[in-house]
């Protein structure tokens, strides 16, 4: 097992460590007990000028965009390899800067190196040169990296989707500058030791896990061609933006207030894990997040009891023991936020079935308890508004035609589920789910084939050979005709 240092003085840019411009920096805190046990550099504008400048070289000069799709997958197996190297230490860093749990901090980071494989494996997919007739002429329609890609991840799930990110952008051709947050670097150093370990030619990656005001300064930038974020509906829309101004490319994986559908004849059994693990899983840290539950009068007080019984019996605590389920929320930031909601909830006249505050035993970090909130309108804020924490907002629907009108009843459209015994009514229903993604008896999406959202939770697709897609040009190259007609 390769060892991920939690101590770092240098930046990787274009491929290579080097000193960075200024003297400050990020002092990473473990979110469970409030330990300072790691510091990275924090870069400036001028290491964010040093890195595009880098990514615009290594496209407009260097040999990156011209290999064949078969080359650049096999530089992402090998920075594939180097992060299952890593896999163990990498785990047990993200467990102490996220405060996920082991296991799921190790999930989230096997999820990103299975993206960048599936995106390697797509070498012989992807339709570079095409031969059309159209009108008399013939044709080729040829598809190029749109250029340099700046890629801007949170800290929810930073190499989950810097896999992501990282695999379209190389197998597409393109250059990638990979802006993680300042919450958890410490693992984005790591992904940056398998790239370095790759090989990659110069310039190609650099990683830099940055403040927002750097991040805006490379959104910015001419020198960027298109940019990747993913991240709340709020920074999107900035960045959306500034990316008009300059009439750059972008694609957006913004916020979700998604909602799982119990149909009345779900197995409730089997029902039940999902309803869980989409409430508070990562403490509801996520995007997809089931956090709209919509049940029928005929089965409310069923599902509403069982879900108040499994949140109350989750362990929560020290995300390093193996025995822990939950653990806290990644900041004092982000408690407050979740704590504010919890006040919201309660004036708006919402009954809280359990949780509501913090748990016991858990007074040095940042914990707050699974929480349900019951008698919940549509149209609250608790019922409307992301808020990136364990809360489970219970809305009863009358039938399932009023049950796809509340799902529908939202800026957002990322994620969602249906439940039910009958699969192809179910399917039936989704077709009816203004959502990117969704879920019949499950909760996530699959994150190897094109995921994103509709309406406020983005633009674009990533992952899948769609993903790669979304970062290449289309270029149309009309022959000349073999024959002048008459």
């Amino acid at each position: 097992m390769i060892e991920v240092p939690h101590e770092r003085e240098q930046l990787f840019i274009g491929g290579r460590w080097t000193d960075p411009a200024g003297n400050e920096v990020i002092e990473v805190e473990s979110p469970s007990s409030g330990e300072v046990f790691g510091r990275v550099p924090l870069p400036t504008d001028a290491d964010a000028d040093a890195a595009v400048g880098a990514a615009r070289t290594a496209f407009d000069e260097g040999p990156w965009p011209h290999l064949a799709p078969q080359e650049r997958a096999a530089y992402l197996t090998k920075i594939a390899a180097g992060l299952d190297a890593r896999g163990e230490a990498m785990a047990t860093t993200l467990a102490r800067e996220l405060g996920a749990p082991l296991e799921l901090a190790d999930g989230l980071n096997r999820s990103g190196t299975a993206s960048i494989r599936a995106s390697a494996a797509l070498a012989d997919e992807i339709p570079l040169d095409q031969r059309r007739s159209a009108g008399g002429d013939d044709l080729r329609i040829l598809r190029e990296p749109v250029g340099v890609v700046l890629g801007i991840v949170p800290w929810n799930a930073p190499i989950a989707l810097a896999g992501q990110k990282m695999g379209s952008a190389l197998m597409a051709g393109c250059t990638l500058v990979l802006k993680p947050a300042i919450e958890d670097p410490l693992v984005a150093y790591a992904l940056a030791d398998a790239v370095a370990d790759a090989g990659l030619p110069e310039g190609v990656v650099s990683i830099l896990p940055a403040d927002r005001d750097v991040g805006e300064h490379m959104v910015r930038d001419e020198r960027v061609d298109h940019v990747s974020f993913t991240g709340s509906s709020a920074v999107g829309q900035r960045i959306m933006g500034i990316c008009a101004e300059r009439i750059a490319r972008l694609s957006l994986e913004l916020g979700g207030k998604s909602a799982a559908i119990v149909l009345d004849d779900a197995d409730l059994e089997e029902t039940l894990p999902f309803l869980v693990r989409g409430g508070a899983r990562n403490s509801g840290q996520v995007c997809v997040a089931l956090t709209r539950l919509l049940v029928s009068r005929k089965r409310h007080d069923e599902v509403v009891g069982a879900l108040k019984e499994a949140f109350e019996g989750l362990v929560i605590g020290n995300p390093l023991d193996p025995e822990t389920q939950m653990g806290p929320l990644v900041s004092r930031v982000q408690r407050d936020r979740v704590e504010e909601y919890l006040r919201v909830g309660r004036e708006e006249g919402a009954t809280v079935v359990t949780g509501g505050g913090r748990p016991a035993g858990c007074e040095d970090g940042w914990f707050v308890e699974p929480t349900i909130f019951d008698d919940v309108a549509p149209g609250m804020r608790i019922a409307q508004e992301e808020i990136f924490g364990p809360v489970v907002a219970v809305i009863t629907y009358e039938d399932e035609d009023d049950a796809v009108r509340i799902a529908n009843d939202s800026r957002y459209g990322l994620s969602g589920s249906i439940f039910s015994t009958d699969v192809d009514r179910a399917v039936e229903l989704a077709r009816r789910v203004r959502t990117g993604t969704l879920a019949i008896n499950g909760a996530g999406p699959n994150t190897i084939e094109p995921i994103g959202g509709f309406k406020r939770s983005g633009l674009g697709r990533e992952c899948g050979l769609e993903g790669i897609l979304e970062l290449m040009e289309i270029k149309q190259v009309k022959l000349p005709r073999t024959a002048v007609p008459a």
